[in-house]
């Protein structure tokens, strides 16, 4: 069974869409543009390390293989997720596994509002510490995985250390596969994942189209 781990492209009050038609009897052709960084996206190092790797650099097996799931589902809205809760939902995850944090975050508060954003739970420093010393290959997420990103809405800016995902996984070359939707439906402890990126050269990130393999139960 495929399942769609990915948000639709859609205008959004964080990241406007800039969507054209040109349209004529024979055809029609569709621009569009955004950052890089909304909707369903992989990060490479370079948007956090300068002269980090790019998009360019990103090898497919880092984003396409075993997830694990680490179910935090109903993990209180505005809460630190701690090292604790991480060890304890992620005790089946090996090295070199995708981990794939589930709070289903998406069925509580649509993505379209500010309360998605200002309300969600969020990663400690020591859940991310712990999640590398795992050896894990990327680290997926279906919240604001840190507490800044809530910042960003009013226009504020914190320490880039601050960014605990980012700064403790990204820095150290775990690529991050941002604002997943759909995990509700990921009902096993592994799935086979798919995080492709647009192979955009030189990026920061790209937009990803992300899905889940879940075997058929029997």
């Amino acid at each position: 069974m495929l399942i769609d781990l990915t948000m639709p492209i859609a205008d959004h009050f964080r990241w406007p869409v800039d969507r054209r038609q040109k349209e004529s009897d024979a055809f029609q052709v569709t621009w569009m543009g955004w950052t890089v960084h909304g909707f369903t996206h992989v990060d490479a190092p370079r948007h956090m390390v300068p002269g980090g790797p790019t998009t360019t650099d990103l090898p497919l097996d880092r984003i396409v293989g075993r997830a694990a799931i680490v179910d935090l589902t109903g993990v209180a809205a505005q809460s630190e997720i701690s090292e604790a809760q991480i060890r304890e939902a992620g005790k089946h995850i090996e090295a070199g596994d995708i981990v794939l944090l589930k709070t289903c975050w998406d069925t509580v508060e649509s993505a379209q509002t500010p309360e998605f954003w200002t309300n969600a739970p969020y990663l400690s420093r020591e859940a991310c510490k712990w999640l590398l010393a795992q050896n894990i290959k990327a680290a997926g997420f279906d919240f604001p995985q840190d507490y800044p990103i809530r910042l960003l809405l009013k226009d504020e800016r914190a320490p880039i250390a601050d960014f605990v995902s980012h700064d403790v996984l990204l820095r150290s070359g775990v690529n991050l596969i941002e604002y997943l939707c759909n995990l509700k439906s990921v009902t096993t402890p592994h799935t086979q994942l798919y995080a492709l990126p647009l192979k955009i050269l030189d990026s920061d990130g790209a937009p990803a189209r992300v899905i889940a393999v879940q075997e058929d139960a029997s």
